[in-house]
């Protein structure tokens, strides 16, 4: 019984971490229209960030400075942040697959950096003994996960109680106009490109928050953490979730990351010791069917953009 909340746990914190990167990514393509395919690359300017300004000295490497966890979550923010603004200003004036495209190059550029820059990132050794506040706060590790499933419960409950304050403010409204005619909406005086580049910085800051979030419980950081599956994982618990919806995005989240860990469980105990080094595409392919299915049966995810019908609606 321990052990089964233990893992309870220990999912939960994962699930909810990428919740919050899904989150972000629900302000950019399910209420402005952004398609943004580097959502990996901004997990791991968070993840970075987190890693650098918390952790312990390094021979040769950048860092050292232990900082406190709060001050990493938003130092990862703010560089997430201006990571955004910098692509932001040369991809946002692209539409559809340009932008997907042009984002997508940037994330593998992202991850290739992390790869190659040792004084920075460590190369492909990564960073490891990133501090994890919650062993200061409880002892043993069931109680520090669950201190530390606590402390990604309250940020990311604060998270989604700002987005909906967000998309129903009128600058939310903006954000649809934005996305279902941007030519209409430019032609009252509004304008596309800037708030754009204000929702596209926005959720790639919370993207950040979610890669500071899962380095400092793992511990450990390196490239090979935000290969392209990352985006597509995300961009698969969106859909199926519901777009436009902030408690789909948080739904897709744990539906999916449970299916994908489910799955390499049963890899791992029923499929032959020859074949388990493709486990990796097996879970994929599996992911890619649960999308194929939920677009066919359920375009607008299980939980999809409500529809409020109002004659006097104005931006």
């Amino acid at each position: 019984m321990i052990g089964l909340i233990s893992y309870l746990i220990f999912f939960l914190i994962l699930a909810l971490s990428f919740g919050i990167a899904v989150l972000g990514l629900n302000l950019q393509w399910g209420y402005t229209g952004l398609f943004n395919a580097g959502v990996a690359g901004f997990i791991a300017i968070g993840g970075y960030t987190m890693a650098i300004l918390t952790g312990p000295s390094r021979d040769a490497v950048l860092g050292g400075f232990e900082m406190p966890f709060v001050v990493g979550l938003i130092g990862a923010m703010i560089a997430s942040g201006i990571g955004a603004y910098i692509v932001g200003l040369a991809t946002l004036r692209l539409k559809g697959e340009y932008l997907a495209v042009a984002t997508f190059g940037i994330a593998v550029s992202i991850q290739l950096v992390c790869l190659n820059w040792e004084y920075l990132t460590g190369g492909t050794l990564g960073l490891i003994g990133i501090p994890n506040p919650s062993k200061d706060l409880a002892t043993g590790p069931l109680a520090q996960n669950a201190v530390y499933l606590g402390i990604v419960i309250v940020i990311g409950g604060i998270a989604f109680w700002a987005l909906e304050r967000i998309v129903k403010s009128p600058w939310g409204r903006m954000l649809k106009a934005i996305r279902e005619d941007e030519g209409a909406a430019a032609s009252l005086g509004k304008s596309p490109v800037r708030v754009r580049l204000e929702s596209f910085i926005l959720g790639c800051m919370l993207m950040g928050l979610a890669g500071a979030l899962l380095t400092a419980f793992i511990g450990y950081i390196s490239p090979s953490d935000f290969l392209p599956i990352v985006t597509f994982q995300i961009w698969t618990m969106l859909i199926v979730g519901g777009s436009a919806n902030n408690r789909g995005a948080l739904l897709g989240a744990v539906l999916v990351w449970g299916v994908w860990t489910s799955s390499g469980f049963v890899i791992s105990k029923f499929i032959p010791a020859e074949i388990q080094a493709q486990g990796g595409a097996l879970q994929a392919i599996l992911i890619g069917l649960i999308l194929v299915v939920t677009l066919l049966m359920r375009p607008r995810g299980l939980i999809g953009e409500e529809k409020h019908v109002s004659r006097h609606a104005s931006l």
